[in-house]
């Protein structure tokens, strides 16, 4: 593996490291006393530190998705592997984020599985392309969902941080519904991006039939 291919993979150690310290709260509850004067939230001390890291987990995430591909070019490294194995480590960690929100209520469930049927069409239609002998880069409309899906893992993360610091159910349910709308919108520019890969894909199995005939 180059040397950003071991930054690409980070975020896959990344990923379930942030899914286990969102849910520490619920593992935890498991095995803390409760009693009817208990609350379901953690003490502020603990869910302080339990939102600076998530925080530093996804910034860290996202920057490594950033410098992976600067890596690459800098120092020549772009590859056929790297194309695929960048986006399925994206793909694995927006997906791991989303379910986070899912549970929270920040994500609706069914924009979820529309996101999730999109993503493992795109790694389909990769895998076929590779059949071929070509690796799909990264097209136009792949990179404006994943800021989409940037936008809106923010914005989820600062309205689950907000609950968590008890900082007000006015000013949460300001982040959590345009955390919703941008989720939304991240969904359907994910759907118009499958058509045009699968256009793409489309157009490379008629010019490899076209070139077979002749």
């Amino acid at each position: 593996m180059t040397l950003a291919d071991k930054v690409t993979a980070s975020r896959l150690v990344l990923a379930p490291v942030f899914l286990v310290v969102y849910l520490f709260p619920r593992f935890s509850s498991l095995f803390m006393p409760t009693s009817p004067a208990t609350t379901q939230t953690l003490p502020p001390s603990n869910s302080v530190w339990i939102v600076v890291l998530l925080w530093v987990l996804f910034v860290t995430a996202e920057l490594t998705d950033m410098f992976d591909g600067l890596i690459a070019r800098k120092r020549k490294e772009v590859s056929d592997f790297g194309k695929f194995f960048d986006p399925f480590a994206d793909t694995l960690t927006h997906l791991t984020l989303f379910f986070c929100f899912v549970l929270d209520g920040l994500l609706p469930p069914l924009l979820y599985l529309v996101i999730i049927y999109r993503e493992f069409s795109i790694l389909f239609i990769r895998n076929l392309m590779l059949k071929k002998g070509t690796a799909m880069g990264a097209r136009m409309g792949g990179k404006i969902k994943t800021v989409t899906y940037v936008a809106a893992c923010a914005l989820a993360l600062l309205a689950s941080s907000i609950q968590r610091l008890g900082s007000g159910s006015e000013l949460y349910q300001i982040f959590a519904t345009a955390a919703s709308l941008v989720f939304a919108i991240s969904a359907i520019i994910a759907v118009v991006s499958f058509f045009d890969y699968l256009f793409v894909y489309k157009r490379a199995v008629a010019s490899t039939d076209s070139t077979i005939d002749k």
